[in-house]
């Protein structure tokens, strides 16, 4: 199959298939196999999706929108983290993916899953202000960090597997050791504004991810803001150094488009994907390293809220507000 892929060209992005979902899309996934994608809708359910038979099944335990969805490495343990607050194991062996337990991990919100590269330890986030640490192999608890005063966005675990970091709503990040200790804040300052005239805050890193070799942290969300009750603003992705912590670059948009960061990947070429969504429509975004402004980017037919890249480095999935998914191929 992957003899049979064209020479990765971002410039060349082009949509290859959709798929017409019922209700709209929250949140989606590859698989590490890059055969399924598991998406998370507001019908309050979890799908898998076999692109290339065309074939939907439907996961049943989530009582609420799922945008946190996690896998093992080897692809046969999923985690689904709803927003009524449960975190479900699921085993993706067999022709349909089975549940293999449940918890109330969080109250309110679970906004994040992640699963550290050995695929041992998950980590879960939202509005509880508590990150929870998960041993995968039996969903014991194995500890909660507190630190963060606002709603925590999302996680991430550093390549190392020994640290993590977090972010919330006001676009603070903690760096954590996975043994629990806080180790030092960051900030990325762009993705937070008071909107004096609201009274409210609006921000946060709705995306975030390291690149392979864990020395870039990247952080997508909502810059510019001129009115936060109607989420009027730019999309923003900021690069910062993991030593020091200090940003490294602020990727933007030409012509300033209006919507939110809602995802963003580090591509293993050293080239930066960011999705916008929002009033401006939808976008994917393809930057290089040391430039501010994209150098293409992809006007989507309906705003996004999710993205992923497949493991064969070339396919884009996007989850789209219209009940669309649609992958996209870098050439």
């Amino acid at each position: 199959m992957a003899d049979e892929l064209p020479k990765l060209d971002a410039a060349k992005t082009h949509e290859i298939k959709k798929h017409k979902h019922n209700s709209p899309i929250v949140g989606c996934r590859f698989d590490p196999t890059g055969r399924y994608v598991f998406f998370g809708a507001q019908d309050s359910r979890v799908w898998r999706w076999d692109w290339a038979a065309g074939k939907k099944v439907e996961l049943k335990g989530h009582g609420s929108w799922v945008r946190g969805i996690a896998f093992t490495p080897d692809g046969q343990t999923m985690l689904t983290g709803g927003y009524e607050g449960k975190l479900i194991w699921w085993s993706l062996q067999g022709d349909a993916p089975t549940q293999l337990r449940a918890v109330d991990a969080h109250e309110g919100w679970i906004r994040a899953v992640a699963v550290t590269r050995d695929g041992r330890t998950a980590a879960t986030v939202g509005n509880d202000l508590i990150v929870r640490l998960w041993n995968v192999a039996d969903g014991k608890k194995l500890r909660e960090m507190k630190g963060h005063e606002s709603h925590i966005y999302n996680v991430v675990f550093h390549p190392d597997g020994g640290d993590l970091v977090t972010g919330d709503l006001k676009a603070k990040l903690i760096h954590w050791r996975t043994t629990g200790e806080k180790v030092r804040e960051m900030a990325a300052e762009s993705l937070y504004k008071y909107d004096s005239g609201f009274r409210a805050d609006i921000g946060g890193p709705r995306g975030m991810v390291f690149n392979r070799d864990g020395s870039i942290l990247a952080c997508s969300g909502i810059t510019n803001v001129t009115n936060a009750f109607a989420g009027v603003g730019n999309p923003s992705i900021e690069l910062l150094d993991w030593t020091s912590g200090k940003r490294k670059i602020q990727h933007l948009s030409k012509g300033k488009l209006r919507g939110v960061g809602w995802a963003v990947a580090q591509h293993p070429d050293g080239f930066t994907i960011g999705l916008s969504g929002g009033g401006g429509g939808g976008f994917l975004l393809f930057w290089k390293p040391d430039e501010a402004n994209e150098f293409h980017q992809l006007k989507l037919p309906n705003t996004a809220r999710d993205m992923d890249v497949s493991s064969n480095r070339i396919d884009v999935i996007t989850g789209h507000y219209d009940g669309h998914l649609r992958i996209f191929r870098m050439g």
